[in-house]
């Protein structure tokens, strides 16, 4: 087994909301569930027990409770969740109407912003109330164009209330890339800012805009919320108003929630689009606000009262799952702009003096304040912080030990992996359990995730396959968009194993319950035939500090594939020969001979999607001659170039 590094006390166990929830369902029907193994046994094998206890458990707001829980339930895709049920996401987050803070935001340029309960309601009010004016109804698309603050959460809130779905991209998206996913839903009204700030640079978005909106006639009205200017001009831009003139008439007015079905669409959210056109998956009212409750009040044991802060765009999926934490009573702490501007401690200054309770971040920001020098434990009083977050990549086992002799000694480190495909996660935290280096400390509740072998069997603990989940949960997309026959949704995570869901991770359950994600299952590389999970490569790399960033492919190499690794060098740093031999020699100790890379490439820059993930098959597919389909998926897609046509790789 890895090594412990963290174990509640047995008094904070106990107080926490997955505790209670297992005492109840104990209780409710007569079972002993002695701890999460059982706890989450008799989740997956009791679905329609479970998910209505939970609804119960975490006051779901609804206006018709449903006929039954689950209809046509062996079926992936096909199973229907809480059928006859009517409800709205919105208004289950729009509970608490008092004046405690409910987001709290902290922009790079130096800004704080602040909006209560109470303002919050009357914002959604006032922005439902002009959008229903405009006449957009249930089943219109309102989409976003908008950095991380509090009025884009507004006006998502407004959207869902009426009962139409929302959509956003983060503002350093091109014209394109836009176009790509919003052109395909036509949404009839656009809101964006003005600009924004990224870096200690100022961006201004109204000549994007307006290109956007000249390839988008379905958008009938785009409102503007000013961030860089106190007064924008807004002439630039067909038929705007400000945000402020939109959603300013809903002081102590109601809001008339509508009432829709469990799988109504909420959301609409995109893969990345690496591939070609960017897949518009659709969620609904219920999945979403059901899974997200489960996940924020059991897994992150998030209370009323607790500071919730996640960094994310509101391009990123992490972004809606926040969001949610509303629901939870949680205030949700928001940072705009770069999280290493004006230096790589900012988040955790935000931290100290926010008193943030849960902080959630990426691996590859966790790796970089390493390298980086940055000891939050030494600098700043974290007393109030018991939960860090990491997902959007594995995140290594070094980061593991710098979390805790670095950032914090007592504190849960969760490592969370799903999707934006199911809006949620199959492996995530559990305050009741111990952390292990390495590991994901569990399987979802309600979540039936196995790993499988190529012949589409379960495959022992600790043998590595694919994440697969074999029941259905009521987080699977409604379906995507302009799919009438289903067919696209059905080829993305169902053709490979026929009703079982395929996520596309190459994972392995431990021993202790927990998982291990090795990375993407199609970036797995086979050298020999032996499959190699990418993740095992990047743990040895990145122990080299002079190495700040790195990225491996397979290269079909006479009739075989040979492991190729390219480097990042750390300014000042050179890759010598004596380095190479260096990182081949960790990676054949740790890993295995047929871990090492036959060859080693020194690279300027690492293109990585908007959601900073690293793209190896955009890199794979440059190396072996083939086009990127669509670069605007990719954050720096000038950094292509530097892998086209290297003299190195052609012997």
């Amino acid at each position: 087994m890895h090594p412990i590094l963290w174990t509640p006390d047995p008094a904070r166990v106990a107080a926490t909301n997955m505790s209670a929830f297992r005492d109840v369902a104990a209780e409710r029907f007569g079972i002993a569930l002695p701890d999460y193994d059982a706890l989450w046994r008799w989740s997956v094998e009791n679905r329609e027990d479970f998910w209505s206890l939970l609804w119960e458990f975490c006051d779901v707001r609804a206006s018709r409770t449903a006929d039954t829980v689950l209809e046509n339930g062996d079926a992936m895709p096909g199973a229907r969740w809480f059928p006859g049920a009517r409800l709205n996401h919105a208004q289950n987050l729009l509970r608490r109407r008092d004046g405690a803070e409910a987001i709290v935001c902290w922009r790079e340029n130096g800004t704080r912003s602040a909006m209560t309960f109470c303002e919050l309601h009357d914002r959604v009010a006032g922005f439902a109330a002009w959008l229903k004016a405009q006449g957009v109804v249930e089943g219109d698309r309102v989409a976003g164009f908008l950095p991380n603050l509090p009025e884009t959460i507004a006006a998502m809130l407004a959207t869902a209330s009426l009962g139409a779905a929302w959509s956003s991209c983060s503002p350093d998206f091109g014209t394109r890339g836009v176009l790509d996913r919003f052109g395909q839903i036509e949404p009839k009204v656009l809101v964006c800012a003005d600009g924004y700030f990224y870096g200690g640079k100022t961006f201004d978005s109204r000549g994007r805009v307006a290109e956007i909106l000249a390839e988008l006639p379905c958008v009938q009205k785009t409102v503007v919320v000013s961030y860089v200017e106190a007064a924008p001009d807004l002439s630039v831009l067909p038929n705007a108003v400000s945000w402020d003139e939109a959603s300013g008439g809903g002081q102590g007015r109601e809001i008339d929630f509508a009432q829709v079905a469990f799988d109504h669409p909420l959301f609409i959210m995109y893969s990345s689009g690496t591939t070609g056109a960017p897949k518009c998956i659709v969620h609904g009212h219920g999945g979403t606000l059901l899974q997200h409750l489960k996940e924020l009040a059991l897994h992150a044991d998030v209370k009323a009262g607790d500071r919730l802060f996640y960094f994310s765009t509101c391009g990123w999926m992490m972004w809606n799952w926040q969001v949610s934490g509303l629901a939870c009573e949680a205030t949700l702490m928001l940072y705009e702009g770069n999280p290493a501007h004006p230096g790589p401690q900012v988040l955790w200054d935000f931290a100290e003096k926010e008193k943030i309770s849960i902080f959630g971040t990426s691996a590859k920001y966790i790796s970089a304040i390493e390298k980086a020098g940055v000891k939050p434990r030494e600098s700043h009083d974290l007393s109030r912080l018991r939960l860090l977050m990491s997902t959007g990549s594995p995140l290594a086992h070094e980061s593991f030990d710098y979390v805790y002799r670095d950032v914090k000694a007592d504190i849960q480190l969760s490592s969370i992996s799903g999707g934006t495909d199911i809006i949620s996660c199959f492996a995530l935290g559990n305050p009741m359990l111990l952390v292990r280096k390495g590991e994901l400390q569990s399987r979802g509740l309600g979540m039936a995730v196995d790993v499988f072998g190529d012949d589409g069997k379960a495959l022992p603990v600790g043998e590595k396959g694919e994440l697969v989940c074999t029941r259905p949960f009521p987080s699977m997309p409604v379906g995507f968009w302009n799919d009438p026959d289903g067919a696209k949704y059905h080829a993305a995570y169902f053709d490979t194993f026929p009703n079982v869901w395929r996520h596309g991770d190459w994972s392995m359950v431990t021993e202790s319950g927990g998982m291990v994600i090795y990375g993407r299952s199609d970036a797995v590389l086979n050298p020999g035939g032996v499959r190699i999970g990418t993740a095992e490569i990047y743990r040895q790399v990145e122990q080299f500090d002079a190495i700040l960033d790195s990225l491996c492919i397979g290269q079909d190499w006479e009739g075989d594939v040979r492991v190729v690794l390219f480097v990042v060098m750390r300014p000042g740093h050179d890759l010598t020969d004596e380095l190479r031999g260096a990182i081949r020699q960790k990676i054949r100790a740790n890993a295995s001979p047929r871990h090492m890379p036959a060859k080693i490439l020194a690279v300027a820059d690492i293109p990585r999607t908007r959601s900073n993930k690293i793209s190896e098959l955009a890199v794979r597919d440059i190396v072996h001659g083939r086009g990127v389909k669509n670069t605007e998926a990719l954050a720096n897609p000038e950094s292509l170039k530097l892998f086209e046509n290297l003299e190195e790789l052609q012997s």
